[in-house]
């Protein structure tokens, strides 16, 4: 009498083909979740501020370098239209962006900085590697200057005006052609906002 082949050896080895696949759908399901949320970064970088339109909030911070003066609300409110651009030395896309902020200086921009949970010694090197284009520095040590700006990420960028309205904010670094497709007509926009208002 022939014998007939077990059947179930089959089965269960298809079985295990099966449940093989599951860590890897469970991978791709992460993989898929995660490019998600990298084509939203842009939707991140495009919502407005809360604070447009309105006057930057009241802080006051210690100066860098010990000749030089802190950075405080009331330096927003004289001078025209100005950059305010929060770094620390740390972020290595502050450093990527910091020739930006050296060409809007060099535009004769007035560009202050807020230098964001950092050492005093990392902030120097890092300004000294890469220069200074800041009027004035502000250290805010623990984040909490950072915060009242409703700041997500180092480095943001904000254009206030001459009564020290923020006009526009800038999440993550300045690349490419964006001094010309964003910043530069900010500064235009708080110029002639500064204009219609007799100032």
């Amino acid at each position: 009498m022939t014998e007939q082949p077990d059947a179930r050896p089959e089965s269960a080895a298809g079985g295990f083909r099966l449940w093989m696949l599951v860590p890897v759908l469970g991978a791709l399901a992460v993989l898929a979740v995660f490019m998600l949320g990298l084509q939203r970064e842009g939707d991140i970088r495009d919502l407005p501020s809360t604070f447009i339109g309105k006057p930057a909030p009241e802080f006051s911070l210690p100066p860098l370098y010990a000749d030089r003066p802190g950075f405080s609300t009331a330096d927003l409110k004289a001078d025209g239209v100005k950059l305010v651009n929060i770094w620390a030395s740390w972020c290595v896309p502050c450093r990527a962006e910091h020739p930006k902020l050296t060409e809007l200086a060099g535009m004769g921009l007035t560009v202050h900085g807020i230098n964001y949970k950092d050492t005093e010694e990392g902030a120097k090197r890092f300004l000294d590697e890469l220069g200074d284009p800041f009027t004035l520095i502000g250290a805010d040590r623990n984040g909490r200057t950072g915060i009242e700006w409703g700041v997500y990420g180092v480095p943001e960028t904000f254009v206030v005006d001459g009564e020290g309205r923020i006009i526009y904010k800038h999440i993550g670094p300045i690349t490419g052609d964006q001094i010309q497709t964003k910043i530069l007509p900010a500064v235009e926009q708080a110029r002639a906002n500064r204009a219609s208002s007799g100032g």
